[in-house]
């Protein structure tokens, strides 16, 4: 869905992604950031003198600073719109196939997950950080991490995304463990008029944007946005039921309050509900032979039951410009998570009410940073932030009220280029958490620039991943509230506690170094983008059963070890090495191809503390250590690949191929992926009739057939991805 004012937006962009600066030009920062404005807080840049077309653009994710891509400390993937709409991803977690190392698995029962480099066993994942034009999506109610269900941006109003592959805590917190992806939305100046989009398809899928932009006043412009999508889930569920629906509310303004001051207001709100449970089953013996058949009941103890999530956000933020070469920038974000799953769930004749995701998660946040040249061949940018997490949760935080959390750091990042051929960026951190106390996190990296067209970077890290609120001071505690029978409950009142927070857990530390290598091949038109990689973890933090003494409520029929409740420790050694590589070819100007592969392996031993603690019951047995272990190792594919093909054809149709190969691999202890193949398509037809202008579009989705995503183990059949189609018009006014 494109608006009227969004028709040059794809040349002006391509031209600013060409252009970049000589080897010893200084860049100014008040025009880099007017691009940055101008291409909606996308950073391309141009200089007016000795320039040369390139392919590579200017990207701002790594250091803060707008930098060449062969400049930057860090290896980065950008997804334009271009590519977005030809994954024929329906969904923006389905965007991070295409990216070497990333796994990505559908919404259906589970949340929807996106992880780099494995070690996905949080359902929540909470080891990339995931912004939106600068804010966190990190939220304290979902463990810390990002609920893709809710996330506040539809994939029209996406300008770009820029994926940092590797540890960037340096620039963006301790949540940046892994690396970071950064979504930069259309800039309102370029959505003016209206545009209305319609999805329909098989598996229930419906789907209806509505984006209006415009004038406001002499200096302002607006982006409203309106989308609801619905599906029945996936097909042959057989014993539980997946469906999902949303509806979206976002708005963006942006005024220019004087030549040098910009104001950037943002609002938005996002309603989901999403299908979860089972039904319950028994074998039946029927000609020689057993088979599982359906009761007519629900499962006792995972009855169906729908999980509301919601995400509502507020975000201001001010640019001066000081002067051409110095520029500051003030932000302050407002973000509110809620969620409920409340069901009841029968043990014996008792019942309890669980609600696991049940509560209230608030963020508030200021955050300020400088920009500005130390001299000719150094710029630097600086700054702090202060941010005030919140979390209420009847059963996760039991008897605890509301719990604050207080975080404030400061950061900073030099580029210097003392020669044509070599830049070195420095960077540092430091962070206080009241929960976690303070890290320090470094970084270093110099690129050789060997030749015009390639470029060499080696360099080096320290991360930090603090845990959530919930591993700190969580209390999951249930108790019986009622009889099935209508008796009187018993006295006392017996408790189960399923989990416990660890007030002494030390945050996750990640050291990593690596080699790289950037090549353009202007003659071919293509590039080469390769990183060789090491990623130590010497403090794995895992959530275990630990034994402790207290009157609980236990599994009917009891079971061994009911009384041993979850927390999250210190556990295993973990090394991550593996090599990765994008290649982008462009042969004609209608033709662009993208393939990426990621050859990944995880090698882990347990610490001696841990199991030398009796009270680690997970760790007891030989089986429950295999079990753990394999999970870490297995949590990321040994090898991954990604082919995405965009193809002009005659009369103006647009056509595009995305196509993944996927290594197996576990999600979870209890839940793994066997290898598979999977091929998306989309087909658009642009056009304009008697001056309406709109798209008409046939995308489908694993067209090759069924395959398997996401399964409990012993279950080959769970969650099978079968082919999912639909049709798209959309209308330009």
């Amino acid at each position: 869905m494109v608006g009227k004012g969004e028709i040059a937006l794809a040349d002006v962009s391509r031209l600013f992604c060409r252009r970049r600066f000589p080897r010893k030009a200084g860049l100014s920062v008040s025009g880099l950031f007017a691009a940055l404005s101008l291409l909606g807080g996308e950073a391309h840049a141009f200089s007016d003198d000795d320039l040369f077309f390139s392919d590579l653009p200017i990207v701002a994710s790594v250091s803060r600073l707008p930098q060449r891509v062969e400049d930057a400390s860090a290896s980065v993937t950008v997804i334009d719109r271009d590519m977005i709409k030809g994954s024929g991803a329906r969904d923006l977690n389905d965007v991070f196939r295409l990216i070497p190392g990333f796994q990505t698995f559908p919404n259906t029962t589970d949340a929807a997950r996106v992880t780099y480099h494995g070690l996905s066993d949080d359902e929540f994942s909470p080891r990339l950080q995931v912004m939106i034009d600068g804010r966190s999506l990190y939220s304290p109610l979902f463990r810390g991490g990002v609920n893709w269900a809710t996330l506040p941006v539809t994939l029209d109003d996406i300008e770009r995304i820029e994926v940092v592959r590797g540890s960037n805590a340096v620039s963006y917190g301790s949540n940046a463990f892994m690396g970071v992806i950064n979504i930069i939305t259309v800039d309102p100046a370029l959505t003016h008029g209206t545009s209305v989009g319609v999805n329909h398809g098989n598996q229930g899928v419906r789907d209806v944007m509505v984006r209006t932009g415009g004038r406001l006043g002499s200096a302002g412009d607006f982006r409203l946005s309106y989308q609801s999508k619905d599906d029945d889930g996936l097909n042959d569920r057989f014993n539980w039921q997946d469906s999902f629906r949303s509806r979206l509310f976002t708005l963006r303004a942006d005024f220019w309050l004087s030549h040098r001051d910009e104001l950037k207001l943002s609002l938005g709100h996002v309603d989901a509900v999403t299908r979860r449970g089972r039904l319950d089953t028994e074998d039946v013996f029927v000609d020689g032979r057993w088979i599982e058949v359906l009761t007519g009941k629900e499962e006792v103890d995972n009855p169906l039951r729908n999980f509301t999530q919601s995400n509502t956000h507020f975000q201001a933020s001010w640019r001066r410009v000081l002067d051409d070469s110095s520029d500051f920038q003030l932000r302050y974000a407002y973000t509110e998570d809620r969620g409920s799953e409340a069901h009841d769930v029968a043990l014996g004749n008792l019942l309890i009410r669980v609600d696991a995701f049940g509560g209230l998660g608030a963020r508030h946040e200021l955050e300020g940073q400088h920009t500005f040249a130390l001299a000719e061949d150094a710029r630097v940018v600086w700054g702090g932030g202060y941010r005030l997490d919140s979390a209420r949760s009847e059963q996760m935080l039991h008897g605890l009220g509301t719990e604050y959390r207080r975080v404030a750091r400061v950061f900073g990042n030099l580029e210097w280029r003392p020669a044509g051929w070599i830049t070195t960026n420095l960077g540092a951190a430091s962070e206080y958490d009241s929960m976690a106390g303070r890290n320090f996190a470094p970084r270093v990296s110099t690129s050789f620039h060997l030749a015009p067209e390639h470029t060499v970077r080696i360099g080096a890290s320290r991360a930090y991943r603090t845990a959530s609120t919930l591993d700190y001071r969580g209390n999951y505690l249930v108790e019986p509230y009622a009889t099935t029978n209508g008796a009187p409950l018993p006295s006392p009142n017996p408790y189960r506690r399923l989990y416990y927070g660890n007030e002494n857990l030390k945050p996750e530390e990640i050291n990593t170094i690596e080699l790289a290598y950037l090549g353009e091949f202007r003659a071919l038109r293509s590039n080469l983008d390769v990183r060789l990689f090491r990623e130590r973890i010497p403090n794995r933090l895992y959530e275990v059963r630990r034994f402790i003494s207290e009157p609980v409520l236990c599994d009917y029929p009891p079971t061994a070890g009911c009384a041993a409740p979850y927390t999250l420790t210190e556990i295993q050694r973990v090394t991550i090495r593996g090599l990765e590589y994008q290649w982008r070819w462009q042969p004609f100007d209608s033709t662009r191809v993208m393939f990426g592969q990621a050859f990944t392996r995880i090698d882990s031993t347990f610490l001696d503390s841990a199991l030398a603690d009796p009270s680690l019951l997970t760790l007891e047995g030989i089986y429950d250590r295999f079990r753990v272990e394999a999970q870490t190792e297995q949590s990321a594919p040994r090898r991954s690949t990604s082919l995405l093909l965009m193809q002009r054809l005659p009369w103006g149709v647009d056509f595009s191929l995305a196509g993944y190969w996927v290594d197996s691999m576990k999600w979870t202890r209890n839940t793994a992926v066997d290898f598979y193949r999977r091929f998306d398509m989309r087909l658009g037809y642009p056009f304009n009739i008697a001056g309406q202008r709109g798209e008409l579009a046939y995308t489908a989705q694993s067209i090759n057939g069924r395959h398997g995503e996401f399964k409990w183990e012993g279950d080959p059949d769970d969650r099978i991805v079968h082919t999912r189609h639909w049709v798209s018009l959309r209308l330009d006014f």
